[in-house]
């Protein structure tokens, strides 16, 4: 499939998309695309005309047709995920413009008049080659992160985690004496520490993952450990060595199983001090082919939530 035809193309109109409200304080909303099922060459057109010129650029910069494919998917979803909320007033994805904060971390540029302040909305993406996704919060600043379930770890996966993870995360890892089990709770440690970086909005330069340590904490106060690796519904806490005050409370998390294939992760910042915060993340997560249909899987198999925080 060639995407360079693909801007030579006219089209007239875009199929309308379905508007949602905006998630409440507590609520995040989660959006993902699997690349394999948008095959359509008209369809890819239509979100190459969303974009803009530089954005386009990037796309054609990507070498061969995959890794152009999910650029244009990821760029495409941003836009028509943001679309969708009612703010001020209508807002198209081809509208859309797009700043960088100081560590690179891609923000909305509003365009506001005197009267009016910039709307509330975070964003955040993350994406494999086999999975995009999404995250959109109110008020909060937020960080996702996805990764195939079964991703392969090239070296040693105790020698590569002592090269970026905590002690204490090091010594979980090593306790657990089944390979398998040891490899997927890397792999979930991996999305939550990538998805609370990318919270914090600095990137990994400005938090070394050795710097913070992601635990499960039970109900009781209990940590998991190698004889309770059963972390279901468990609260995920972060302990940060340098800032401590930035820590546990602060935020919040969600651990989950996506498409039977992924783990996803996310991280919220907790800047309520209501009851509200105290309760669990409300999750509601959609699959899109954005432009063509939506589907709502929350409370379903697509959707399972392994751990979480209040």
């Amino acid at each position: 499939m060639k995407i360079h035809s693909f801007s030579q193309r006219f089209f007239t109109s875009l199929s309308p998309l379905v508007s949602v409200q905006l998630p409440s304080p507590r609520e995040t909303h989660f959006w993902y695309i699997l690349p394999d099922e948008v095959k359509n060459a008209s369809l890819l057109g239509e979100y190459l005309e969303l974009l803009s010129p530089c954005e386009k650029e990037n796309v054609f910069r990507m070498r061969g047709d995959e890794l152009k494919k999910r650029a244009l998917l990821a760029r495409a979803l941003v836009r028509t995920t943001i679309a969708r909320y009612q703010i001020n007033s209508q807002v198209s994805p081809r509208s859309l413009k797009f700043t960088k904060n100081i560590h690179g971390k891609p923000e909305v540029e509003w365009q506001q008049s005197d009267d009016s302040r910039p709307p509330p909305l975070h964003f955040n993406l993350s994406h494999t080659s086999s999975l995009i996704a999404c995250g959109v919060t109110i008020d909060s600043p937020i960080g996702i992160d996805v990764e195939e379930k079964q991703r392969t770890i090239k070296n040693d996966i105790l020698s590569f985690a002592r090269r970026y993870f905590s002690h204490e995360e090091v010594d979980f890892l090593a306790a657990i004496p089944n390979t398998e089990v040891q490899r997927q709770e890397f792999l979930k440690l991996w999305t939550l520490k990538e998805a609370y970086v990318k919270a914090l909005g600095r990137g990994f330069s400005g938090a070394p993952f050795k710097t913070f340590t992601i635990r499960y904490q039970h109900a009781a106060g209990g940590s998991c450990n190698s004889g309770n690796l059963n972390c279901e519904a468990s609260e995920i806490v972060v302990d940060s060595f340098e800032e401590p005050s930035n820590s546990a409370s602060n935020w919040q998390f969600a651990l989950l199983e996506l498409a039977g294939s992924h783990y996803a992760s996310i991280c919220k910042e907790n800047n309520s001090s209501s009851e509200a915060s105290k309760q669990p993340m409300k999750l509601t997560v959609w699959k899109t082919i954005p432009l063509v249909e939506d589907e709502c899987v929350s409370g379903t198999d697509a959707v399972i939530r392994i751990g979480g925080s209040n």
